[in-house]
């Protein structure tokens, strides 16, 4: 355990990285090998007008088990960590689309929010496995809302990674585990 904040009898993950990295696919592997019933928690909204949205979800649909459930939940994913219980593993994909979908939330607000999930990760009783989005690697974003996407995410992954068992980056065609390589920052001051 990386950190004191997760209690030993469950699991908190996270699976970051780009773009087609194979994040999903690895944090599916982690949930499939933990014996519990998994539910995979979809960020994403279904917008039946996007048809490579819409390939993308198929995709990722027909990857899954048919005996996980899944629950689509773009934005309460705080009720959702709470709800949990000891036999559940929760599989949260993504934390950048969350993210997204709360980009006009103001930053009082976000603060809150972003708040809210971290106590909720502390208090659950489920194993919970997020997939996250690494953004920042590249060029600084043209526009304010890009910016502040990137920021936003970013925080929140590095939140998320300082409380976590286990933090892998999934790049390259391998998972890393970065907990075992690496030494953990210092905490964020908010």
């Amino acid at each position: 355990m990386t950190n004191s904040e997760p209690t030993a009898s469950r699991q908190l993950i996270l699976v970051t990285g780009p773009a087609r990295s194979g994040k999903s696919e690895w944090a599916e592997t982690l949930a499939a090998g933990l014996g519990k019933q998994v539910i995979y928690v979809a960020t994403g909204r279904v917008d039946e007008a996007d048809l490579e949205w819409l390939r993308r979800l198929e995709q990722h649909q027909n990857r899954r088990p048919v005996d996980w459930t899944t629950l689509e939940v773009p934005i309460e994913l705080s009720a959702v960590v709470l709800a949990g219980k000891p036999s559940d593993c929760l599989l949260i994909d993504s934390l950048g689309t969350w993210t997204a979908n709360l980009l006009e939330q103001e930053a009082a607000v976000w603060a809150i929010t972003q708040q809210d999930l971290l106590a909720s990760l502390k208090s659950t009783v489920a194993d919970v496995i997020f997939v996250g989005e690494e953004t920042g690697w590249g060029v600084v974003p043209a526009y304010p809302a890009g910016r502040l996407f990137r920021d936003r995410l970013g925080t929140l992954v590095r939140h998320i990674g300082a409380i976590a068992n286990t933090v892998y980056l999934a790049t390259g065609g391998y998972a890393l585990n970065l907990s075992a390589l690496g030494r953990p920052l210092p905490p964020l001051k908010n």
